[in-house]
């Protein structure tokens, strides 16, 4: 969605002449070892640390990202490079080094939010809703924005919002309400708050009859077990939902660093239920990454040299991979 919708603000925005202008410059020291030589002395002798300019794919906008970052950041490197240098180059304009600095700071929350969402050692499911609220606000123009900075955030929120709707807005919104970090609800409008607690509570009832039925397989039949509860004097575990849920609502939120699972662990005893279910739908990772990950991990071990490998070695050297990662994170 944020591919999308950064690619289309971008072709519609008044910053297209200056991305082919920072192209053009990264192309000319990204073919040429001798270029690319220079730049880095320059760069030592300014002080800047050396490192190369990154060209950009069209199919990826956080590429673009770290392509003008990269070309902001040795900005005086480039120039005095190119001073020295015969070229055809057209250089950036004022004007379009500022376009640059402004797209920088337009498409950065967009990289957080996908990095955000695209991890996999914590709860991803519960953040999606809060994620396009924060890009939302993000995007949100005032009154210092140049008139192309307004047009991006404008068509940005717009195809954004298009492509919400195709969301499973219900199963995110039962997530979110279920993770204690967020379940004040403020990503959403006021007047739909309410509605999502309303359908937790029908969840809850559905779910303590089918969990109060449950026999093992030499246990007397469901209907016939069914009519013991009738003219008992227990009351109907319909009506402890009600007090399951506000004794819930009553809880404190929790920081933002603190993991929603191991506060359901921790208070399962006094939410058995909404514990279930928060352990249903908080392990839905938010986006695919995860698992592609996995796959461009297994494609880079099994190829045409070790195309012999055997799947259990090919599965011992996944796990090892995802091992060493993780050892190398800490």
């Amino acid at each position: 969605m944020v591919q999308r919708s950064v690619t289309v603000s971008l072709a519609d925005s008044g910053f297209v002449n200056a991305l082919a202008k920072a192209r053009k410059v990264v192309g000319h020291f990204k073919h040429s070892p001798a270029n690319a030589a220079e730049l880095q002395a320059q760069q030592v002798s300014l002080g800047k640390k050396q490192e190369p300019l990154i060209q950009d794919v069209p199919t990826r906008w956080n590429s673009t990202l770290e392509m003008v970052k990269r070309v902001s950041r040795n900005k005086e490197a480039v120039i005095a490079t190119l001073d020295n240098q015969v070229h055809k180059l057209v250089l950036p304009t004022a004007a379009e080094w500022d376009k640059l600095q402004r797209l920088e700071t337009l498409l950065e929350p967009c990289r957080y939010v996908t990095e955000l969402l695209g991890g996999e050692a914590y709860v991803s499911c519960s953040v999606v809703l809060p994620s396009l609220c924060h890009l939302r606000l993000k995007m949100e123009a005032c009154d210092e924005d140049p008139a192309y900075v307004v047009r991006f955030k404008t068509k940005f929120k717009e195809d954004l919002a298009s492509r919400q709707e195709q969301l499973n807005n219900a199963w995110l919104q039962i997530a979110t309400v279920l993770d204690p970090r967020f379940k004040d609800l403020k990503c959403l409008p006021k007047t739909d708050r309410e509605e999502v607690w309303t359908t937790l509570e029908g969840m809850l009832q559905q779910e303590s009859p089918r969990k109060s039925s449950q026999t093992h397989d030499d246990g007397p039949p469901r209907k016939k077990i069914s009519l013991l509860q009738m003219g008992s004097d227990s009351e109907s575990e319909d009506e402890e939902v009600q007090p399951a849920i506000q004794r819930y609502r009553a809880e404190p939120t929790i920081k933002l660093e603190d993991c929603p699972l191991r506060w359901w662990a921790s208070h399962s005893g006094a939410h058995e239920k909404l514990a279930s279910l928060a352990h249903k739908y908080l392990a839905t990772p938010a986006t695919t990454v995860p698992c592609e990950r996995l796959f461009s991990v297994a494609g880079h071990i099994v190829n045409k040299k070790r195309s012999a490998l055997l799947s259990e070695n090919v599965n011992k050297l996944v796990c090892l991979s995802n091992w060493l990662k993780d050892d190398e994170a800490q």
